[in-house]
């Protein structure tokens, strides 16, 4: 039985990109019981150093669906039971005007939120979590009515929260594989 030679075109297309990739030194990496001899991790709730009040709580909340979600380690509760423990603070939450009508009224705002956040072993010693995880901004829009406004910025907080978070579980990742 003859394939189409458009399924051949997909079949051969799909094995030179594979190929390519391989040859480029990627790889498929498949979540088994641990990173690097983590299996379980504590995730505290970081302090709060910027003057948006909650936001602690969405970074850490971040956090933990993001490791809940890729399933390659367990979360547990007490940080002395814990192979790898991931804490710190949010150091900054700062909003400003980017682009305002004629009348200077702002149309749009940028958050930029910052974490100083550190990854200690068992063994005491900190694992390399990147600056550039650290730091993100989202752009949101303004409205008349300030309710929605803050409702925006608060999704845009959540945003940041959660692009952080899969930066973070994918550095420890990628340094347990070097």
């Amino acid at each position: 039985m003859r394939r189409p030679a458009s399924t051949n075109t997909v079949l051969l297309a799909a094995a030179l990109c594979l190929a390519s990739a391989l040859a480029c030194g990627y790889r498929l990496i498949g979540y088994g019981e641990e990173i690097d001899g983590i299996r379980t991790v504590a995730i505290l709730t970081p302090s709060n150093e910027s003057y948006v009040s909650g936001v602690e709580y969405v970074v850490a909340d971040a956090l933990r669906r993001e490791f809940l979600r890729r399933g390659a380690v367990r979360l547990t509760e007490d940080p002395e039971a814990a192979d790898l423990v991931l804490g710190g603070k949010v150091r900054n939450v700062h909003t400003s005007g980017r682009s305002f009508s004629s009348v200077t009224f702002s149309l749009e705002f940028q958050v930029e939120m910052v974490l100083d956040l550190e990854a200690i072993g068992r063994d005491g010693v900190a694992r390399p979590i990147g600056t550039r995880s650290m730091r993100e901004t989202e752009y949101y829009l303004a409205s008349a009515d300030v309710e929605a406004t803050r409702k925006n910025r608060d999704e845009a907080i959540r945003r940041i929260a959660s692009l952080l978070a899969q930066r973070i579980h994918d550095n420890l990742l990628e340094a347990s594989f070097q």
